[in-house]
């Protein structure tokens, strides 16, 4: 957000586009009252604290107004060729292959695109792979696309953050060798039977 900002105000660009999934995490909220913007809001909700804490609330309100500063969902970038824009998709683990692919061919020209996710903290439905990982794999040797993976080192918020990050990431190392030993395991049942 802070690079965006940047950008923004040495007059790199002309205007910064923030997005995410409408997805929920974990917990269905069920349908929303009101009009599209009152029904999209929780989910877009993060991005406007961010950038009131870094603008304040009338300028952003009023880069707002004057389409500096767009907020939208999604599902509303079909169709668009965004120039002249910094263009962050957010929680973009919740992206599907096909979300991810619209998404990445909005990029117009004198833009930059920053895509932010954790793997660890998908929420879309079983069976359903993550945008962000298949761009993982298929971009990877893609010039002018890089990627950079952060660690409970580079968490900037309370430390406990950290450190509940270390307890997930070893809990799930330790469960990842407990079912490989239990697959070697049956696997050896098996050959035993024979």
């Amino acid at each position: 957000m802070a690079a965006a900002v940047d950008a923004l105000e040495r007059q790199e660009i002309r205007r910064i586009l923030l997005t995410r999934p409408a997805v929920e995490a974990g917990e269905k909220l069920g349908f929303l009252p009101g009009d599209l913007s009152q029904k999209v809001d929780p989910y877009l909700r993060p991005l406007y604290d961010a950038l009131f804490e870094m603008l304040g609330f009338e300028k952003v309100e009023k880069l707002i107004e004057r389409n500096v500063i767009e907020v939208a969902p999604l599902a509303y970038m079909r169709g668009r060729t965004l120039n002249d824009a910094f263009i962050i998709l957010d929680e973009s683990q919740n992206t599907t292959i096909e979300q991810m692919k619209m998404f990445l061919t909005r990029i117009g020209f004198n833009s930059k695109a920053v895509i932010t996710g954790d793997v660890t903290q998908i929420d879309l439905p079983r069976n359903t792979k993550s945008g962000l990982r298949h761009a993982i794999e298929v971009l990877a040797d893609v010039e002018e696309i890089s990627f950079n993976f952060f660690h409970s080192e580079d968490v900037v918020r309370h430390p406990v953050v950290a450190r509940i990050v270390n307890a997930y990431e070893a809990w799930e190392e330790a469960e990842q060798k407990r079912k490989a030993a239990l697959a070697a395991e049956r696997k050896r049942e098996e050959q035993e039977q024979k």
